[in-house]
């Protein structure tokens, strides 16, 4: 197919912390140094930047430190400074023990730390690599990858638009375009589309633990002034999750809007996705969560503006692939830098971007296009290595042990042995595959929701603004359109029908003659059917344009 095509020095996938971070490091480099600006492009499959991130996250600023000394003299959207960091283990649905600090792990400790808008971090971000000279194209997705004869990435080529659900052409259909790069940086998020072709392509991840995930789940709240404490973080493990033996942990952030007499916060459950009963469903699981009272008193009389998921990268260090290869590199979540001890990745993402951003500018500046940059030696150089390398053992401590002895275990390794704790700990089952038959399951029945601190799925999904066009090719695509019924179903009772936090895939059809349902117009580009489907059969693209959430601008 002819398609029009646009040159640069540097393509980068996605306008997150990771791929904006790489974006201004590239021209700040050259402006430093007195060297020519390298052509660098963003593309940004949401409407907007920002479209596809659920404000309400703790930041830690390091990153930002070196970036942009001078951003707390700016409009940078960063004012509410951690003011209280509290752990809970929450023993059942109406009781809970407070975890003194000095038993807690250090990684957990949030002092300096602010509670952001992750979006308008990234929007603000995105302004300040447009003023630098970086081109943002937003409202297209990275559909494949270009490879030339000696298989270095020259490029990608974006989503075409305007075709039907049979895949042929409307009349408002438009070929996707060839972005040609000396290097490309892929920063998609967890579970990249593109990010898990390069790493098989590559063999990125040979010698390296299986990559681990967790599903997040989130909420944004308006609450009253009164039930407000800015900077407020809250941290809780337990139930309701520990009562299906699946480790994860909850959160709630106090925070402030726009305006400083709106008052917000994010509240969410994570769910490891190593769990073993298919009847969990991790949506209904977070509704129970909102009625402990350690969560409740805080949402009473509350309003609930917005809701989504999304996958988390969480093997950590033992699980990180190569990140680099000929022509490009893959960095932040798309690789798995975030740090699962501190549940921060924002931090370790555009860090990870940065160092991407110095060695591609080596090879620039030597006049190279194409080849290995050099990031490796740099990143094993730099702090994010050193953060990494400290929680490499948190993930695989709570996975082996459970969230109450693995996570003493994680509190002794860095309290008090600290460099003295020279094993590292593996966990070499893949998630998929942790799932048990159903025969050896309770089934779990969930409470209805009462509208108030608790809600069902349609009512959530209108919240996330999920917007896919419906006449167009299914993004979520099958192996065997098959097996989730001769197979899954009686297996394991077709889990994709409970841990899909949008309601997307359905069993339909009387006993005997069942059949899978896939409502694409609901998908919130979680990814989780990607990771969790016990036989890989699913997988997930991105739909043309890009579609799926546009959060609010808040």
């Amino acid at each position: 197919m002819e398609r029009e095509c646009m040159e640069f020095d540097v393509v980068i996938i996605g306008a997150g912390p990771a791929g904006l971070a790489a974006a201004c490091q590239l021209m700040l480099m050259a402006k430093q140094q007195n060297t020519p600006p390298p052509s660098v492009c963003v593309l940004e499959k949401g409407t907007e930047v920002g479209a596809h991130i659920l404000s309400g996250a703790v930041f830690e600023t390091r990153a930002l430190d070196e970036l942009f000394p001078d951003w707390e003299h700016t409009d940078a959207p960063i004012v509410s400074q951690v003011t209280g960091n509290h752990l809970y283990w929450l023993t059942n649905a109406n009781n809970h023990l407070v975890v003194p600090e000095h038993l807690a792990p250090d990684c957990m400790n949030n002092n300096g730390n602010y509670v952001i808008s992750l979006g308008l971090l990234c929007r603000w971000l995105a302004k300040q690599a447009e003023q630098l000279g970086v081109e943002i194209f937003p409202g297209f997705a990275a559909s494949d990858i270009c490879y030339d004869n000696n298989n270095a990435v020259t490029g990608i080529i974006t989503s075409d638009m305007g075709r039907d659900k049979q895949g042929q052409e409307k009349s408002t259909f438009e070929a996707g375009i060839e972005l040609k790069a000396k290097y490309t940086i892929f920063a998609e998020g967890s579970r990249g589309h593109l990010g898990k072709q390069l790493i098989a392509h590559y063999h990125l991840d040979n010698n390296k633990s299986p990559q681990h995930y967790a599903l997040g789940l989130k909420e944004l709240w308006k609450i009253p002034a009164e039930q407000h404490h800015e900077g407020l973080v809250i941290h809780g493990t337990g139930f309701p999750l520990s009562e299906s033996d699946t480790t994860g942990g909850s959160f709630l952030y106090h925070f402030e809007g726009n305006h400083s007499e709106e008052k917000y916060v994010a509240v969410g459950l994570i769910v490891d996705l190593n769990y073993h009963n298919p009847y969990l469903s991790p949506f209904d699981e977070f509704q129970r969560m909102k009625h402990h009272p350690v969560f409740a008193q805080y949402l009473h009389c509350g309003e609930r503006i917005s809701y989504g998921a999304r996958a988390i990268t969480k093997g950590g260090l033992s699980s990180l692939p190569r990140q680099q290869f000929h022509g490009g590199l893959l960095i932040g979540c798309d690789a798995g830098t975030l740090n699962f001890g501190k549940i921060k990745g924002s931090h370790t993402a555009m860090k990870s971007g940065m160092l991407a951003a110095q060695a591609i500018h080596d090879e620039l500046t030597a006049g190279f296009a194409h080849t290995v940059p050099g990031y490796e030696r740099l990143f094993h150089d730099s702090w994010l290595y050193q953060e990494l390398y400290q929680s490499r053992n948190v993930g695989a401590n709570i996975h082996k042990y459970g969230q109450l002895f693995g996570g003493m275990l994680t509190s002794i390794e860095q309290n008090w042995l600290k460099d003295r704790a020279t094993w590292t700990l593996h966990d070499n089952l893949p998630d998929h595959l942790s799932l048990k038959p159903l025969a050896k399951c309770k089934p779990i029945t969930y409470p209805k929701p009462d509208g108030m601190l608790s809600f069902d799925k349609p009512s959530s999904l209108y919240l996330s603004g999920t917007q896919h066009e419906e006449n167009q090719p299914c993004h979520l695509l099958l192996t065997d359109p098959m097996l989730p019924i001769t197979s899954h179903l009686a297996e394991n009772g077709e889990p994709s029908q409970y841990y899909c936090p949008a309601g997307v895939y359905e069993i339909i059809g009387d006993t005997g003659q069942e059949r899978l349902v896939i409502n694409a117009a609901n998908c919130l580009h979680c990814k989780t059917c990607d990771i969790k489907d016990p036989s890989q059969n699913i997988t997930w693209r991105p739909p043309e344009g890009g579609g799926g959430p546009n959060y609010p601008n808040m």
